[in-house]
């Protein structure tokens, strides 16, 4: 946790989007600032930050203005920030959100083994998610191999100001309806929101990879091959 450690403090409100309460949508000139008030400083401006510096590679060294290999780690880490639904700290259900939740995960449906969770999510990005059942996501393995191209194109081509209101409008839906403050949050609210969690997770990595396909990926022409692909 780098920004508990004194010389990364300066980015601890990088990790959050400050909504005003009972807000259910975002505004990039409102939400986007640090306690101090100062503009950008929020996930999505760092998210604008450091895509941008990140354009700088290819560049010869003397040409080069950043720490590429810094922006990098920044840039994936407020990615996955801002898929998050409640992007507030200051929230009592912040921490559910944060990790219980996943952590919670991890010991009831895959043995504490992070590999096999992420191999379920990747499955389920190459299966479609409009092939899994209501509630835990159980595949149908091998009969919606056609809906992998509208998952995967639906969420590569959202703005990054689009992640935060996504987020945003999914936490009034389904992390603040019956949890208000002082309630205990039971089983029935941990496996209803579980399936939430799990595809914004495989939406923040989907739309990592596009993110980075367009910064280190030059354009190539495109050509048909052969057998027509």
């Amino acid at each position: 946790e780098i920004r508990h450690n004194p010389r990364w403090r300066w980015s601890g409100p990088l990790h959050y989007i400050d909504t005003p309460d009972f807000k259910c949508n975002y505004d990039y000139c409102r939400d986007c600032h640090d306690f101090a008030r100062r503009k950008d400083r929020c996930a999505a401006g760092a998210i604008y930050n450091y895509s941008t510096q990140l354009s700088y590679y290819g560049l010869p060294t003397s040409e080069q203005k950043y720490n590429l290999t810094e922006a990098l780690l920044f840039l994936s880490h407020f990615i996955g920030d801002i898929h998050q639904l409640v992007l507030n700290k200051r929230l009592p259900i912040f921490q559910v959100w944060d990790n219980m939740i996943i952590e919670s995960a991890l010991k009831k449906f895959y043995n504490l083994n992070l590999a096999v969770l992420v191999e379920t999510l990747r499955t389920n990005i190459l299966v479609g998610y409009s092939c899994l059942k209501t509630g835990r996501l159980t595949l149908h393995h091998g009969k919606c191999v056609n809906q992998i191209r509208p998952f995967v194109q639906t969420c590569k081509h959202v703005p990054i100001v689009l992640h935060a209101s996504e987020s945003i409008r999914l936490a009034c839906k389904f992390a603040y309806r019956n949890a208000t403050p002082g309630s205990t949050l039971g089983d029935d609210y941990f496996l209803t929101r579980l399936p939430i969690v799990e595809k914004r997770l495989a939406q923040g990595g989907v739309r990592l990879a596009a993110v980075l396909n367009r910064i280190f990926v030059p354009l190539q022409p495109f050509h048909l091959r052969s057998d027509g692909r």
